[in-house]
């Protein structure tokens, strides 16, 4: 349970762009594990012939580093590491700890030779002075707790239904998977990261003072994965709980949780009309096992778990993602598009009974073009339903 995880897709994005002059910047949830990429990252670089001196690793949540939380005090001290006439590497973990960081970094970026890779946890930090000094000259790669594939790599259990269920129910945070047969310290471990995302994050970066009004929308959110959900409808919903709100201050809210990459936005798009709709928005949680912990409950709406991880799996495989309306009261749970190609997914835990699988087909008919369509069941059937794959959904994760 020690050892490393491989996370070979964030690890061939970063060396892809391996001295090429683009800021690498790591975001995510924090303990998705971006700073044991940049472990994994700086072991590889040296397998490759990469000697210590050349590798300036910063880790800005460390109270020896402190003094570094300067951005005049951060830049002369890389200024200081530049190792002459070879690549240095510079790794600043948690860079949004550094005020005005964006100084720092869009100084050194005009050195040459000098390789910076970033990790943060909030998405203010992008739209802020960083883009607009950097414009085009850095990369994101937004990462996420780990794939099935790789949760299989992290625990012993054999049967992969079993460790299906465990990875819905008790999330995929790296280190939580020690906990995978512990439910209490599972959920003890989880609460201290929600709790973290919440004040250090959302509260903090967005100036919030709230945090009861915060937890009620973080736990709208959580209990609705999967369901149209507007600012409205979450305050309406609250103020006739007797938690008095506006549309607007949910909003803010509501943009301060995507921030903190504690959930993902999904627009929703008209397949026949081809445009972007802009009401009701769906929200996806970063992991099925926070979920589970923040409304105290687990195999509970199986269905929109399975859905959620649906999604997650589509943002690691490289996809830009979207709710599809394929017709006037039908919707395709996603569209999914990567490097110019579509294909339609519709997730349901079971299609054994013959209306459900005529409702889950109905969706996908009625889109007359000719792009790829997948049915993703928890069933043991696969097929071919007139060019529709129905195909295991466990069976997918892992291949």
């Amino acid at each position: 349970m020690n050892k490393l995880i491989e996370r070979k897709v964030y690890l061939d994005q970063l060396a892809m762009w391996r001295e090429e002059e683009m800021i690498k910047v790591v975001t995510g949830v924090r303990r998705c594990g971006k700073s044991t990429l940049f472990d994994l990252y700086i072991g590889w670089l040296k397998a490759d012939g990469v000697n210590d001196e050349q590798i300036i690793l910063i880790n800005l949540e460390d109270v020896d580093r402190s003094e570094l939380a300067d951005y005049k005090k951060l830049h002369e001290y890389v200024k200081s590491r530049i190792v002459k006439d070879k690549w240095t590497y510079v790794f600043i973990d948690e860079v949004q700890n550094c005020k005005e960081y964006e100084k720092a970094v869009s100084s050194l970026y005009l050195k040459k030779n000098l390789d910076i890779y970033l990790t943060g946890s909030n998405a203010h930090m992008l739209s802020g002075e960083l883009a607009t000094k950097l414009t085009a000259r850095y990369i994101e790669i937004d990462m996420l707790p780990l794939s099935f594939a790789e949760y299989g790599e992290a625990v012993q259990t054999a049967d992969k239904r079993e460790r299906f269920s465990q990875y819905m129910n008790m999330g995929a945070f790296p280190y939580a998977a020690r906990f995978a047969d512990n439910s209490l310290a599972n959920s003890q471990y989880l609460e201290g990261i929600y709790n973290t995302v919440l004040v250090k994050d959302v509260m903090d970066k967005k100036g919030l003072s709230d945090s009861t009004l915060l937890k009620s929308v973080a736990s709208f959110l959580a209990s609705n994965v999967g369901s149209p959900v507007t600012a409205n409808k979450i305050a309406n919903t609250l103020t006739s709980s007797g938690r008095p709100t506006s549309a607007s201050t949910i909003d803010t809210y509501l943009e301060a949780l995507s921030d903190s990459y504690l959930f993902y936005k999904v627009g929703r798009y008209d397949i026949k009309g081809k445009t972007h709709l802009k009401t009701d928005n769906k929200y996806y949680i970063c992991d099925t096992g926070l979920r589970n912990m923040i409304l105290g409950a687990t195999n509970k709406d199986i269905g929109h778990q399975i859905e959620n991880i649906v999604y997650l799996e589509l943002l690691r495989r490289g996809y830009t993602v979207h709710i599809g309306r394929a017709g006037r009261d039908t919707e395709v749970d996603f569209i999914a598009v990567r490097d110019r190609q579509t294909e339609y997914y519709q997730v349901s835990a079971s299609v054994l009974d013959e209306n459900t699988l005529t409702r889950e087909l109905t969706s996908l008919r009625q889109i007359k073009d000719n792009h790829l369509k997948f049915l993703l069941t928890l069933d043991d059937f696969t097929g071919d339903h007139d060019g529709i794959k129905q195909i295991n959904l466990i069976n997918w994760l892992i291949t």
